[in-house]
């Protein structure tokens, strides 16, 4: 169905003479006469009767009437819902207790101007894939991993470099240390069911065992972190990697401890992924308001795995 047809037909009704309807439409009466006859055709049904005072509807055109407008209320909604900053930005956060959900609070904070869609993407080939179907906007990963670079239509800033933290129960033998060395680390057992092989943070530690001889374990079934907290707070013998930001609450009786590693202190290297023909302009907003308050990158002290640019 011709949708200038039907617009056409609803100004026709308005104006009650294709004369006026075609001054208003800016258009000719006979392109007036020649849309609704064509809509005319495509229904099957005449629409109006034309009389000496102008053009009436028939009883078919009264029962199309109501329909029409709807088409045409609907065709504003849908121009509307892509118009420039009427979308929500669509963001990738990983995990919604994680440091790019804390990004894109403060950035809310900032911005409440814009609209906000926040999804959780498992792997970072999903997250490309939405970026580049338009599905997403945005996406908070590592910006590389080794052998895997990002397409050239994939644009990338490094936006946080967040330090990793050991988190006890209270009868570890860590326990009371105010900060541990990676060197103290060596024999101790850290158990990290999360890790999926294949992703950028089973990347990120392999590099971390490699670099330092860790012992990360990986074993077992992920049953989210309520279970990871209760299995650390009963057992002496495992520890657990933690990021910084991750926000996490625990039982009082827990008595967890999160202790800062240092020399050096190992970082998750945080981007910003977006697709380089974007136009939304809450993207751009982002991208300045991550820019205007991200922390120094590369500290002194500190280690992140080779294989992540440095853009």
């Amino acid at each position: 169905m011709d949708l200038e047809a039907v617009r056409t037909f609803a100004a026709a009704v308005e104006a009650g003479q294709f004369q006026k309807a075609a001054a208003d439409l800016a258009i000719t009466q006979q392109a007036v006469s020649k849309r609704i006859a064509a809509l005319e055709r495509d229904l099957g049904v005449r629409l109006f009767t034309r009389t000496p005072r102008g053009a009436e509807l028939t009883i078919d055109g009264q029962a199309f009437l109501p329909h029409a407008r709807e088409l045409l209320r609907a065709a504003e909604r849908a121009v509307a819902s892509v118009g420039a900053g009427r979308r929500p930005l669509r963001v990738d956060v990983i995990a919604s207790r994680g440091a790019a959900a804390g990004l894109m609070r403060g950035f809310h904070a900032a911005h409440p101007e814009f609209d906000l869609d926040v999804v959780m993407l498992f792997e970072i080939e999903a997250a490309v894939t939405a970026l580049r179907s338009g599905a997403i906007d945005a996406s908070f990963r590592a910006v590389a991993m080794p052998g895997r670079p990002l397409p050239e239509d994939i644009e990338s800033v490094r936006v946080l470099d967040e330090p990793l933290q050991l988190l006890t129960g209270p009868a570890h033998a860590l326990a009371g240390a105010r900060s541990v060395t990676v060197a103290q680390l060596v024999g101790h057992r850290i158990w990290m069911p999360g890790i999926v092989p294949g992703t950028e943070w089973g990347a990120y530690y392999d590099d971390l065992v490699a670099g330092f001889g860790l012992t990360i374990e990986a074993t077992g079934p992920n049953f989210g972190s309520d279970v990871l907290l209760d299995t650390v707070a009963d057992t002496p013998a495992l520890a657990t990697f933690m990021s910084e930001q991750t926000r996490l609450v625990w039982p009082a009786g827990h008595d967890l401890r999160r202790i800062p590693v240092t020399d050096p202190t190992p970082v998750y290297p945080h981007s910003l992924l977006w697709h380089r023909d974007n136009p939304h302009p809450a993207l751009a907003a982002l991208r300045a308001h991550l820019a205007a308050t991200r922390p120094a990158l590369d500290a002194p002290g500190t280690w992140r795995p080779g294989w992540v640019l440095p853009r």
